[in-house]
């Protein structure tokens, strides 16, 4: 079981429940040291006072906030320590809300909340119940690491209750900014993408897994081995390729099913009108070009 990061309270109306928080992920990825290429030495960093090239201990180190060019506060851990934060060491819940009314981008890290002894045990499972049996999710303020944090409780597989941190209403950019410009969509078109959708849809991603991490660990132990690593050979699209989305749809369609042991026909879509008509238009226009050359010579 993973170190607990925090403990504290829930506070849920005139109830407190005592918990530890632990985190719900773990992380699976390679780090490098940086390194001498002409050597292999490692590269150190170190802390360094500005002003009198003073290289300096973590012990020496505080923090300052900078009010100009030449003009910083210091601030001490004294200084925080004495703010009138209520959420210091508890995740006050603040509201209840549907859960189905929490956009996904404002969810950050997670954590397990575990009830902190006996005592806690009955106020805990009272909130858990509660919680599903409403289908809401509670939202709630906490305080680490210096700062006031927007909190999302939930119950995860019946049986323990898990806080999400999540980003402020004012930390979530405007999307305006990167929506693609209007244009029309055939009905065909969007049959095509619905049905593949279908063809990928799922309930079970215990089958999926890191890949590049796999391919990362193969090239360490073969270079660690002392031996050379075959590099795959793949084929480049040609830049600025047109792509015919109906064909694509359907033999992505197909594709999909195929890799499930499905019967993998599809029954081609018929092309959208829209594109139908303006090909029409152009060959019609391409007939008469000629003759008006003619009139014209």
């Amino acid at each position: 079981m993973p170190r607990p990061v925090w403990s504290g309270a829930i506070s849920f109306g005139l109830v407190t429940i005592p918990i530890k928080v632990l985190s719900a992920t773990e992380s699976h990825n390679i780090s490098f040291h940086q390194v001498h290429e002409k050597d292999g030495g490692r590269i150190r960093y170190q802390k360094v006072c500005t002003l009198d090239d003073k290289v300096l201990s973590q012990d020496e180190i505080g923090r300052g906030y900078e009010i100009s060019k030449d003009t910083v506060i210091p601030v001490t851990d004294a200084d925080l320590d004495g703010m009138p934060l209520p959420t210091a060491k508890a995740i006050e819940i603040v509201a209840f809300v549907p859960a189905s009314s929490i956009d996904p981008i404002r969810i950050s890290d997670s954590y397990y909340l575990a009830a902190d002894g006996q005592v806690a045990a009955k106020p805990y499972k009272l909130l858990r119940e509660a919680l599903n049996r409403s289908d809401r999710v509670a939202i709630a303020k906490f305080a680490w690491h210096n700062r006031e944090r927007l909190g999302l409780l939930q119950v995860l597989d019946g049986e323990v209750i898990a806080l999400h941190s999540m980003r402020w209403p004012d930390e979530i950019r405007d999307p305006a900014a990167v929506a693609p410009p209007a244009m029309d969509i055939d009905d065909s078109e969007v049959d095509g993408a619905i049905a593949l959708i279908d063809a990928m849809t799922t309930d079970d991603l215990s089958g999926f897994h890191d890949e590049y991490r796999t391919a990362l660990e193969e090239l360490l132990h073969a270079k660690a081995e002392g031996h050379g690593v075959e590099r795959p050979e793949t084929e480049e699209e040609p830049a600025g390729q047109v792509v015919d989305l109906m064909a694509a749809l359907n033999a992505s369609v197909e594709k999909a099913r195929a890799s499930r042991g499905e019967d993998a026909t599809v029954h081609e879509m018929p092309k959208p009108k829209k594109a139908a008509k303006k090909t029409a238009a152009k060959k019609t226009a391409a007939k008469k070009t000629p003759a008006r050359r003619k009139k014209a010579g």
